[in-house]
């Protein structure tokens, strides 16, 4: 069976069905097909995230962060629904110039820049840039003509799980020089930006820091404000529950309604969008008993896509593809590098594996492939896309 049929197989399910006998038997196909390791891109899932947010946020310009998961077919999907792109290296500026992707639907969020970067974005056409510090404001001096800026200002939440204002953003209290300074350069100032940090527990962080914005757009009323970007951090579900979207977003509406009417609101996902949208089929190359626990060697690990155990704080569901009754034994996935700390789980519940099975592991779209390297030269798994694919149930 070749990729189109497969991609009309997928067609015909709903993304609320549980992981049928035909899904998994599409899956299994697939990885015929292409080998293993393989990432499964479904597009309709990129379509159901999206438009889910952008219901909880009416209103808000959505700008996808292509950090997350810059493959192309996903990119020219949020085109096609009218989404806009949020860039922050010259490489995510010429990836989305030679997809056809039009500059006036991104903006530059990288509060530190090259001045090569600055003038290709420029080049490209990307006049809106992100800054939160007097050094960054003085590069952005030279085209002062041609440039609006951002302000990020640092609003820290203790709610997330990856704390983004460490490294970035001014305080409060430094936003009056920042600006002051600005405008002795002639430079243009239109927005304020913040990112409360990845994955947020709650919305609590967004409504205080879009309260203090609203403030601080008023005590500033010298400044031309037109924009409020609120970042990312909507939290997605990997081993545990997170509040829903719906749920999430309603304090952050009811904020934002305080918002003056004449200043657009922007926000970043990347994650939300991203994540739920790649699963990952993985096969067993090996198997040994060390000590009391069976140890199962994937062809994938944290080197490969699995990478954001280390670098994201991220821990995949994974499953057998094909559900068995068997007996559970403590057990540990590791993946196929020469290195040890190669290992995936050191403390899973599976029944006995064989060589050749074949696992699952979701939510595999985000910050996986993004930092995946070649150790050992193992190449980066390959992306097959379709148009619907059932998420796998455990």
């Amino acid at each position: 069976m070749d990729s189109q049929a497969l991609n009309h197989q997928f067609a015909t399910h709903s993304h609320s069905q549980p992981l049928s006998d035909l899904d998994r038997q599409t899956l299994r196909q697939l990885a015929q097909i292409h080998g293993t390791p393989l990432l499964v891109l479904n597009l309709k899932r990129v379509d159901e995230q999206y438009q889910r947010l952008q219901a909880a946020l009416p209103g808000v310009k959505l700008f996808y962060a292509v950090k997350a998961l810059a493959h192309p077919a996903l990119l020219m999907r949020l085109n096609q629904l009218g989404g806009h792109f949020d860039l922050a290296t010259a490489g995510e500026v010429n990836m989305v110039r030679d997809l056809g992707i039009v500059a006036e639907r991104c903006i530059h969020t990288h509060p530190i820049k090259k001045d090569s970067e600055i003038r290709e974005a420029l080049d490209f056409g990307c006049t809106r840039f992100v800054v939160d510090n007097l050094a960054e404001v003085d590069k952005f001096v030279p085209y002062k003509d041609r440039v609006q800026l951002i302000v990020r200002v640092s609003y820290r939440s203790q709610d997330a799980v990856v704390d983004l204002s460490r490294k970035f953003g001014c305080a409060l209290e430094e936003l009056h020089t920042l600006l002051e300074h600005a405008q002795t350069q002639g430079l243009t100032i239109h927005g304020l930006s913040f990112h409360v940090g990845s994955q947020s527990g709650s919305p609590a962080a967004h409504v205080k820091a879009i309260e203090a914005s609203i403030e601080a757009m008023r005590t500033f009323d010298q400044i031309d404000w037109k924009w409020l970007d609120i970042g990312g951090g909507f939290p997605v579900s990997y081993q545990t529950p997170v509040m829903e979207i719906e749920d999430f977003c309603a304090p952050i509406r009811e904020a934002l309604a305080q918002v003056p009417e004449n200043i657009e609101i922007w926000a970043e996902p990347g994650r939300y969008i991203a994540a739920p949208s790649m699963v990952e089929l993985l096969c067993v190359m090996g198997r040994a008993r060390r000590g009391t626990r069976m140890w199962y060697y994937l062809d994938d690990g944290v080197y490969g896509a699995l990478s954001g155990q280390i670098y994201d704080h991220a821990l995949y569901p994974i499953c057998l593809l094909e559900p068995r009754e068997d007996d559970l034994q403590p057990s540990v996935l590791a993946g196929p590098t020469c290195d040890s700390i190669d290992v995936i789980d050191e403390d899973i519940d599976l029944p006995e594996l064989q060589i050749g099975d074949l696992l699952v592991a979701r939510m595999m779209g985000a910050y996986t492939l993004a930092s995946a390297t070649e150790f050992n030269f193992y190449p980066k798994p390959q992306v097959v896309v379709v148009e619907d694919l059932s998420q796998p149930g455990g």
